[in-house]
């Protein structure tokens, strides 16, 4: 890497852009010295070293005597505000020689937050339940973020290490352990990064370089500086970042978050210029970035003449999301407004991806999105539940605590046979229903801030007008409101959550079975769509092979008068019998096309 420490023969060179000091210095734990680092050019400040090697702990120390970690760290071992420690990545023994990742049509992904996964909350943790994962018929892990957070337990959207995975999950030889166990297994693993902006508490660059730029604003402040002068950097440190993660720990993709956030007026968007840059590395191998994006930009998932993305795999599908979920809960406020009871937004999101694709929205206020049925339907993420839907309720209620078991099932259905790409959030196979609420661990002040934001973030809610209801809403600073969001793994165990796993794992069988081999090659413009009546429709795709996968689905409590659709029944939800569907019921079934065409 051109930033922080590296290990060179038997030496380490160490690195500091830093063109707001003109003198900086190394200081090396458990030596006094105070070495002075040169002035290289453009704000960059080096040294190199045989005082240091693998394992030595180090800080910065800037010309005003402000000592810092090194914002490049692999590894922070006493958490943001310790000191660095020296890694030599070629130290670990991979066994993964031969891995060239999967297919993307090939991808059931489940995400997980080390954290919560295990009692423990370890990457070692974590690995030892790869096989269950395996076995359920997954095929790749998505990691919420794990650079370096302050403190013990956060989301990790509060990262200031972009490239040191967070102590109290491990050390960075536990992740690459966790990566290669998934390799083994045929498991790809995806890590969820920050790029919009940095966590309020231990992030040193500002004290070191311009790394924000006032002429942009986000809901975090001043944006990332990926314009402005000395940007050229900025943008150096953050694709670095993203091919550290690919190179240095052989993930299979990222999952770049909100990047509807990311201002940059640049003639190459750092988008742009991220994507080329991990596709040119990775080589032979399938990687895949996939985007978090309000905005719906769907030229960013465009295709090239091949049918491949030009530069971005997928999004997170929250349309799909929305429809779903206020279907099966019957949710009308705040952002489901736009969704509930409406069968035209739901048979579009599953048809053609984006519900709104131009249109304006009430709760917003504006126009969102753009067309999207030209894309095909692994252009898009499809998910019933995912860290925000759950964890950005006041109480974490997952969707098995708030709908009734019918109708988790009939939407479930629906996501996991339809041809997008399907996403499980942790616990979700078999119905937990343990809460996953927002938490974090600050120091005192910054944690009176994030608990009061908390609950005033509520106050525009008609459920939340009260102050003592509010006062309700867990503090997420709290220990043990971390703690409760962890997985019981007893819980498969008992009969109706095995029960669950058995639906989940059957669906996703009949995924792989019938569905996979005829997504390779689908292109946009395959679905269509028949609004049937409130919270019904009927949907078709024509797959790749040209063999059409139909869908009916009474997503309401009411029966609903419909023809069964012609082809081989893949799966049956509820009942349908006399041309009528009951409540919550789904069909889908396949008609393959004779070898005559």
């Amino acid at each position: 890497m051109r930033f922080g420490a590296e290990v060179e023969d038997a030496c380490v060179r160490f690195r500091l852009w830093c063109p707001k000091h003109e003198r900086v210095f190394l200081k090396i734990e458990g030596d006094d010295a105070l070495r002075p680092m040169k002035a290289i050019g453009d704000g960059w400040h080096e040294l190199q070293t045989d005082a240091a090697g693998p394992g030595s702990l180090y800080k910065f120390v800037l010309s005003e005597g402000l000592t810092i970690s090194d914002p490049a760290s692999r590894f922070q071992p006493r958490d943001v505000h310790g000191p660095s420690e020296v890694i030599d990545p070629a130290t670990f023994e991979w066994t993964d020689a031969d891995w060239r990742g999967r297919p993307w049509e090939e991808a059931a992904i489940y995400e997980l937050h080390v954290g919560a996964f295990t009692a423990e909350g370890t990457f070692r943790a974590a690995a030892k339940r790869l096989d269950a994962l395996a076995e359920l018929g997954i095929t790749a892990v998505e990691l919420m973020p794990v650079a370096d957070f302050p403190g013990t337990r956060n989301w990790g959207y509060d990262g200031v290490q972009l490239f040191a995975p967070d102590a109290s999950y491990g050390r960075p030889e536990d992740l690459k352990a966790l990566v290669d166990a998934a390799h083994r297994r045929g498991l790809m693993v995806f890590l969820d990064v920050v790029y919009n902006h940095f966590g309020p508490e231990g992030n040193y660059l500002p004290a070191c370089a311009p790394i924000f730029n006032d002429r942009h604003t986000t809901a975090w402040g001043a944006a990332v500086n990926f314009d402005a002068a000395d940007s050229e950097v900025v943008r150096e440190l953050v694709v670095s970042n993203a091919l550290h993660w690919i190179e240095e720990y052989h993930m299979d993709g990222l999952r770049l978050d909100a990047v509807h956030a990311i201002e940059d007026d640049s003639e190459k968007h750092i988008l742009d210029e991220i994507a080329e840059r991990v596709h040119a590395a990775a080589g032979d191998r399938h990687v895949h970035l996939i985007l978090e994006n309000e905005e719906n930009t769907a030229s960013l998932l465009a295709r090239g003449a091949d049918g491949r993305p030009k530069h971005y795999t997928a999004q997170w599908n929250d349309d799909l999301h929305h429809v779903l979920h206020t279907a099966a809960t019957g949710e009308s406020s705040g952002y489901y407004l736009d969704y509930a009871r409406d069968a035209e937004k739901l048979g579009r999101a599953l048809a053609e991806g984006f519900a709104f694709q131009g249109e304006a929205m009430r709760y917003r206020g504006r126009m969102r999105g753009e067309p999207s049925a030209g894309l095909p339907p692994t252009a898009f993420v499809a998910f019933i539940q995912n860290h925000d839907q759950v964890g950005n309720r006041a109480f974490g209620d997952r969707l098995a605590t708030i709908a009734p078991p019918e109708a988790v099932r009939a939407v479930a259905a629906v996501y996991l046979l339809s041809p997008q790409i399907p996403l499980l959030f942790m616990g979700e196979e078999w119905g937990t229903l343990r809460p996953f609420r927002f938490f974090c661990d600050f120091e005192p002040k910054l944690a009176d801030a994030v608990r009061d934001g908390r609950r005033q973030e509520f106050a525009r809610f008609a459920e939340f007008q009260d102050v003592k209801t509010r006062e309700r809403i867990p503090d997420p600073t709290a220990e043990e409101t971390f703690l409760s969001a962890k997985l019981d793994w007893d819980e498969p165990k008992k009969r109706v959550h095995a029960e669950w796993r058995r639906f989940y794992r059957r669906l996703l069988a009949i995924r792989h079975a019938e569905l996979v081999p005829r997504l390779k090659g689908i292109g946009g413009n395959c679905g269509r769509y028949e609004v049937l009546g409130q919270q019904a429709v009927r949907a078709g795709w024509t797959l790749a092979d040209g063999s059409e996968l139909m869908l009916v689905a009474n997503l309401s409590a009411t029966p609903l008068p419909a023809e069964v659709p012609d082809g081989r029944v893949l799966w049956r939800e509820g009942s349908c019998s006399g041309g009528e569907f009951a409540p919550w019921t789904v069909l889908f079934s396949l008609r393959s096309v004779a070898p005559d065409g």
